[in-house]
């Protein structure tokens, strides 16, 4: 609280003195109108805005205009499909103005593997977003803006809790075993997938005010540059920077605050109707019916709060001579609804990009530190909250004394009952975990034309990634749900260290004596992953028999060559080849290295002579694209191919007289473990009508994964377990993606903006073992709560990835689920395991995305949403929650809350692998909805001022009978268990430029 008021408190004093050294500059009066430079009609609609500032207005029906402007101010022109002009204003009153027509989003450039492309000559599937575009709201990590934003994207945070972490998906995953994450490169520095320990988020270190552009890179033609890491695709942010030529120095604060709830809880039964259930349940038992109490406690709103959050940054932007500059600070603080969770987050950012030797030599600089101080809330307390009895108190007297006045259930000896729920209030109140974060990301590359042969350039960049962190967990020693262990006292900490060598050669020679460009790149690449981590794990008191050690110290190295040639003939035939060779010191110097090759064709069929001249079709090009790329991130085991012997922990040590050893123990290997390749081939088109008043682009694409990793039985003897991994399986993605852009209005008070994206999914596993045997159960996953060892999902040939394995339900004639009866699906006379059958999948068949952004005047609406259909969900928290038998447990004793579904199934027993529970999850969801009012100058053109109000998670559509039908698409897909709860956003935003 402390540090949020000096923020406040330092932004109220900059602001007074800022404003206190202003002066009133004189303003003149500036009118013209705006025509087109080809046929000289008047253009409505025309945005002519003060350079550097908000100040701006639009041309009328007539193409006409007025402005008030202070002297030398540079007013730019633009409008939709047209070149921008900018225009120095000196003594002139009157300023007309032609703008000529400019196929502008092909001219962009996009950023690509060690380069940018225009985008008209762009032969890959690739889609950039820029700020303008990105979501808006309360965004705590890099992830969320993007949600919904890009098809073939998906983007699923794993929960509620503040700047939490994402799982983002390209097409679909590539492997079932092996990392199925994209390979994240910001400024140039290829970042590595694995979390930080006591981090929030994978990319928690970059502010996310600081972004300027998210590029995707989806099909191998345009991945392959990247090699062993590309298999999943590509994301490339590129951070904001100074702009060249600045005159004046730019400071601009944008800051919120927010009030997050909870916008749905589990259904379970209240006090009142708890107690009627147990008598009605238990009539005349004295045994249970002693057990309630008089309370009637709502043990979800206990734990769950509405949270206040703020995000404040400054950034500073500039120039010094020929050196743009950009420094950001960024302060985040964010509650979590879950009571205890808590993020405070400071972030700093630096870029410089000077240029010498009349920009001969260009240098980039980029530099981001982040400090993350984390109280993390024990999760395992949403669980406690919805079956704990809500006839008991929170707190207590007398005994409970003990335990520091917590209601608890209690042994008639005043001990807890250890297989009673525990009271999560006192959970989630009595335990202190923390963490503190600490990460530098930085890179310095350096850009040279040769002076004496300018049509090459050479190009170093040197990055690191480094972090330093460590936390506690802290449980005291009469916490009841740890008192026989004497509570907990746990601490680890971590160094990680990348570092990044990239050195290639770019040679560009334009031949016009036959129509002809070439654009060729080689390099080379070295890249070093460090980790050096440490965890002990012991009780309050610290007894010796209590404690483990696991020390944890690993590295990788990866070099690669690589090559690309990009060629275009009357600039209208466009060839992209390249190829890389990388080595990785996960494999043997048998399979170190893998050579990774694409190409791809485009033509620009507009550019022809009989579409040159079209006024309905401004942009046609077809893309055609094959090319392999490799996964390398195989498991968490960084040394797969070699016999590793591991150190045991504290429980399992052995005994020599009266003291206790570790040991160490032999784990599988396979010494001729070798990448996972992802061939992928792409067909593509994109079209633009009416001068892009609307795009649009559409792909099909085919993915297919072979030597992917997989855990498959070996015979005794052959290796030191009974399992290995080892390349043995394939499995194949493909799909449909859409995307359109329209502008249907666009008139001098009305501005409306308005796109849309789809994407088909079908996967398929293809192969798991060697030897291709058709009675191959396949690989069970899935694990669920409830049970021991229980799982309801599978791997398995001529199905999608984690299908669900589950039995058939039989239903009586009213609907309802017959508890125990199955279908005999092999018609044997009994249910086994052999009946249990592969329905529906956790992957969507479809998802969409939409947005939306109409302005009016100074007035701003805008909107976002995103959609998934076809996709299912085991409901674990119904299969194990949604039970009479959870009632009352003997061995204690003890009751138990129970969710109200089980009036509608009846089940006494826990039916764990029922397809009852298998639901359709398909979902809308607007992500935000968002207004904003534009002041414009304040104080003579020197402060201008923007209110923003936003709602993020505003609505869900769907028929799951869960809490949220989406659900983290990594490790636990398609499981619905606890989830911590996404918030209900409400959000009062500022921006003010200086």
């Amino acid at each position: 609280m402390k540090k949020r008021v000096l923020w406040l408190r330092y932004l109220i004093i900059f602001f007074a003195m800022a404003t206190a050294s202003l002066t009133h500059a004189q303003e003149i009066t500036v009118s013209g109108k705006v025509t087109d430079a080809t046929d000289g009609s008047l253009l409505p609609g025309v945005t002519i805005v003060v350079k550097s500032t908000t100040t701006g207005t639009v041309t009328d029906a007539d193409g006409k205009y007025s402005i008030k402007v202070k002297k030398d101010a540079v007013l730019v022109f633009s409008y939709v499909g047209y070149m921008s002009q900018e225009i120095t204003v000196t003594d002139q009153k009157t300023v007309d103005v032609a703008l000529a027509f400019s196929t502008q989003k092909l001219n962009e450039v996009v950023v690509i593997g060690y380069g940018t492309v225009k985008k008209q000559d762009a032969t890959g599937a690739v889609t950039a977003i820029d700020s303008k575009d990105f979501n808006q709201g309360a965004i705590s990590s890099p992830q969320q803006q993007i949600i919904g934003k890009i098809a073939g994207v998906q983007v699923t945070t794993t929960g509620g809790a503040p700047g939490g972490d994402a799982v983002i998906r390209i097409r679909g995953g590539s492997s079932i075993n092996a990392s199925n994450d994209p390979l994240v490169i910001i400024d140039g520095v290829a970042m590595d997938n694995a979390a930080t320990s006591g981090a929030r988020s994978t990319l928690g270190m970059l502010n996310p005010d600081d972004i300027e552009t998210y590029t995707v890179l989806k099909d191998a033609s345009a991945t392959a540059i990247y090699g062993s890491r590309a298999s999943n695709g590509v994301i490339i942010i590129t951070t904001k920077k100074g702009v060249s030529g600045a005159k004046k120095i730019s400071l601009e604060y944008t800051g919120n605050i927010s009030l997050s709830t909870v916008p749905k809880m589990i259904s379970v039964y209240n006090g009142d109707d708890f107690r009627a259930l147990v008598l009605k349940r238990y009539p005349n038992n004295p045994a249970v019916d002693t057990l309630l109490g008089t309370a009637n406690t709502n043990w979800q709103k206990e734990i769950y709060r509405s949270a206040v959050g703020t995000d404040h940054n400054l950034a500073l932007t500039g120039a010094i001579s020929t050196m743009p500059y950009r420094l950001s600070l960024g302060y985040t603080y964010q509650d979590g609804t879950l009571l205890k969770d808590n993020m405070d987050r400071t972030t700093i950012g630096l870029t410089l990009n000077p240029t010498f030797f009349k920009n001969y030599l260009k240098i980039n600089v980029n530099a981001k530190y982040m400090n993350e101080n984390n109280q993390f809330a024990d999760q395992s307390a949403i669980g406690d909250a919805i079956s704990f009895d809500p006839t008991k108190p929170v707190t207590a007297g007398g005994v409970y004394g003990l335990y520091n006045y917590y209601w608890a259930w209690l042994q008639p000896n005043t001990l807890p009952v250890t297989t009673a729920t525990n009271n999560p209030v006192a959970k989630l109140n009595e335990t202190q975990n923390t963490s503190i974060v600490n990460r530098f990301l930085g890179n310095i590359q350096f850009d040279y034309k040769l002076h004496f042969f300018p049509d090459m350039r050479v190009n170093l960049n040197l990055g690191m990634d480094y972090s330093k962190s460590k936390g506690e967990d802290y449980v005291p020693t009469y916490a009841t749900w740890d008192y026989f262990n004497g509570g907990i006292d746990n601490t680890y900490d971590q160094k990680k260290q990348n570092t990044l060598l990239d050195f290639y050669l770019n040679y560009v020679k334009d031949v016009k004596s036959i129509h002809s460009k070439f654009d060729a790149m080689a390099g080379y690449s070295w890249q070093h992953f460090y980790v050096d981590a440490h965890s002990y794990n012991n009780n309050v008191n610290h007894d010796s028999a209590k404690y483990s050690y696991y020390p944890v110290k690993q590295e990788i190295y990866l070099i690669s060559f690589y090559g690309r040639l990009n060629y275009s003939l009357y600039n209208r035939y466009l060839l992209t080849a390249t190829l890389r060779d990388d080595g990785s010191s996960r494999f043997s110097s048998s399979n170190r290295w893998g050579l990774f090759p694409s190409v791809a064709l485009g033509w620009k069929i507009n550019d022809e002579k009989f579409l040159r001249d079209s006024k309905v079709i401004s942009q046609l090009k077809l893309r055609l694209g094959w090319g392999e790329t490799g996964q390398q991130d195989i498991s968490s085991n960084w040394y797969p191919y070699i016999p590793i012997y591991q150190l045991s922990d504290g429980h399992t040590q052995y005994q020599f007289g009266n003291s206790w050893y570790y040991t160490l123990r032999p784990n599988s290997y396979d010494p001729n473990i070798k990448w996972e390749t992802t061939a992928t081939s792409n067909v593509g088109i994109d079209i633009g009508f009416l001068k892009d008043r609307i795009t649009a682009s559409a792909d099909y694409f085919y993915k297919n994964t072979t030597n992917m990793i997989n855990y498959i039985p070996v015979p005794a003897g052959t290796n030191l377990s009974n399992y290995v991994w080892t390349n043995v399986g394939s499995m194949n993605n493909r799909g449909f993606e859409f995307t359109v852009d329209a502008k249907p209005i666009v008139t001098k008070d009305w501005v409306w903006d308005i796109g849309a994206n789809a994407t088909t999914y079908k996967n398929k596993v293809t192969k798991l073992n060697i030897s291709d045997d058709p009675n191959y159960p396949g690989v069970m996953v899935g694990a669920i709560s409830g049970g021991v060892g229980n799982t309801v999902q599978i791997d398995k040939v001529d199905y999608p990835v984690n299908s669900f394995y589950v039995y058939q339900q039989v239903y009586d004639k009213n609907g309802q689920p017959i508890e125990g009866l199955y279908v005999d699906r092999n018609h044997d006379g009994k249910i086994t395991d052999a009946d249990r059958y592969c329905y529906k999948s956790p992957n969507p068949t479809v998802t969409f995305g939409i947005n939306t952004r109409l302005s009016y005047k100074k007035w701003t609406l805008a909107a976002s949403g995103h959609a998934d259909v076809g996709n299912y969900m085991y409901n674990n928290v119904e299969a194990n929650q949604g039970v009479y038998a959870n009632i009352y447990r003997g061995n204690g004793p003890w009751l138990g809350n129970l969710t109200t579904n089980v009036t509608n199934t009846g089940f006494y027993n826990n039916q764990y692998l029922s397809d009852y529970y298998v639901q359709n999850a398909s979902f809308f969801k607007l992500d935000y909805l968002s207004l904003a009012y534009n002041f414009g100058n304040l104080v003579k053109n020197t402060l201008n001022l923007r209110l923003s109000f936003t709602v993020n998670n505003v609505f869900t559509i769907t028929n799951y009978k869960g809490l949220d039908p989406e659900v983290n698409l990594g490790s636990t897909s398609g499981i619905d268990n606890n989830m911590y709860p996404r918030s209900r956003v409400y959000t009062l935003g500022v921006n003010l430029i200086l």
